[in-house]
């Protein structure tokens, strides 16, 4: 089965809180930071992957005119592999690249996979943030990415 895009509404919280939970314990968002993303309909972009009535996969974007941040990707560990997270990132810089010239995120300096995955995608390595991650101390690695011309 494929997972299907859509946009992230305040009904999907359970589920993508439940994914958050499994996925980035102890470093968790919460329900209001969720909220208060949705909310601010100008400059954020939130998505969701469902299978059927399942969100497997979620995905947010902050967008300005100078630069764009990926702000959350997450898989459910059991569709981990099949792609999602690929067409949740392309769709994220979809959209980045038609309001932002540079793209930059944020990702666990453990999670090498995500990391091979930004790379395929353009993303270099520009920087580390220590202890970034609260409250477990993870660093973290920053990327960014260009706009690509075409």
């Amino acid at each position: 089965m494929s997972a299907r895009l859509r946009p992230m509404r305040l009904a999907d919280l359970d589920a993508v809180l439940e994914l958050e939970e499994q996925l980035f314990a102890p470093d968790t968002w919460t329900r209001a930071m969720y909220r208060d993303e949705l909310s601010r309909t100008d400059t954020r972009s939130y998505l969701v992957a469902e299978d059927g009535d399942r969100v497997v996969g979620y995905a947010g974007l902050i967008a300005y005119d100078d630069e764009a941040h990926v702000a959350t990707i997450g898989v459910a560990e059991d569709r981990q592999g099949e792609g999602i997270g690929a067409k949740l990132l392309d769709a994220l810089l979809a959209e980045a690249d038609r309001r932002s010239p540079v793209v930059l995120l944020e990702v666990r300096a453990d999670n090498e996979v995500a990391q091979g995955l930004y790379r395929r995608r353009g993303f270099t390595e520009v920087g580390r943030r220590p202890r970034y991650y609260q409250p477990s101390g993870t660093d973290a690695v920053v990327m960014k990415r260009e706009k690509l011309r075409g």
